[in-house]
């Protein structure tokens, strides 16, 4: 948890920063920043005195109540108490699920829910969709500039909720490709590693998800070009993108995706098989 420090006292921080450019998570948040302040007026408290109430500094509490800060879970939680809202204020929790999240997250997390078919060849980490909770954080710890605490948890959340799409009923179809390096490095320690791998073994069980190893060995690489995903829809149609072509951007055009299906096509093939990576992932955990 990130703090603030308020008049010498060292708080916990009510709520995330925001993101100005997002203009739909903005208007979400200028309403229920008007309901809270309303809540609060009817109990006729003043903001120093929920603030009081709630374990947080006045100042935070104008924030929230402008939209300038996403507000927590938890904090709704005390400030329901607080103004014995009787759950009013607690349920704006609904009105934030999707906010609390970045907004190029929600994106793709919308694009993952319609999607009936998903290819992913990852080289330097292993695939979001496939992280347990804790190798997820241990990976954003690496990133630099370091990620406030705060933020850590935000996108860690966004992460752990995107991973929902693999429970989905109907199932989409599920096709991973890792590189072997992915597999070895042990961000987080050993043990976060060896569950990590304990989690690809079980996820590879499902029968609509295919996870392949890449061998380091393989001298005929057809993906030094960089990352690979393609996502396919219901009604037929596709987006997707690689990190050394198209400058990165996702697309949608027949010609490009057909150039990134021939790509991660062969990348398949000379990946391992399913059960070969099966084999290769029980080794490397008896290794680890």
């Amino acid at each position: 948890m990130s703090v603030q420090d308020v008049d010498g006292v060292v708080v916990e921080d009510a709520g995330w920063e925001v993101d100005p450019s997002d203009e739909p998570g903005m208007a979400v948040l200028a309403v229920v920043g008007r309901r809270l302040k309303d809540r609060r007026e009817k109990a006729g408290l003043s903001a120093a005195e929920l603030g009081a109430l709630t374990g947080y500094g006045e100042d935070m509490i104008r924030k929230l109540e402008r939209g300038d800060r996403i507000p927590r879970p938890e904090f709704l939680d005390k400030a329901d108490e607080a103004l014995g809202a009787s759950g009013v204020v607690a349920d704006l929790k609904n009105d934030l699920k999707e906010v609390r999240y970045p907004k190029p997250i929600r994106d793709l997390a919308k694009l993952e829910a319609r999607a009936v078919e998903f290819g992913m060849y990852s080289n330097f980490d292993i695939h979001g969709l496939l992280q347990t909770d804790e190798f997820s954080r241990a990976v954003l710890r690496t990133w630099r500039p370091a990620y406030a605490p705060a933020e850590l948890e935000r996108f860690a959340a966004a992460r752990e909720a995107r991973r929902a799409v693999l429970d989905k009923c109907p199932a989409p179809e599920f096709s991973f490709i890792q590189e072997e390096v992915s597999l070895r490095r042990p961000i987080g320690g050993t043990m976060v590693l060896r569950r990590q791998l304990e989690h690809l073994l079980e996820v590879s069980e499902l029968p609509h998800v295919e996870i392949q190893v890449m061998p380091t060995a393989r001298a005929d690489h057809p993906a030094t070009g960089g990352r690979i995903s393609l996502l396919k829809f219901g009604d037929g149609t596709a987006v997707g993108r690689m990190d050394g072509d198209f400058g990165g951007r996702p697309v949608s055009d027949l010609k490009r995706l057909r150039l990134l299906e021939l790509r991660y096509g062969i990348i398949r093939s000379k990946a391992l098989t399913p059960a070969e990576s099966r084999d290769f992932i029980e080794q490397l955990l008896g290794e680890t």
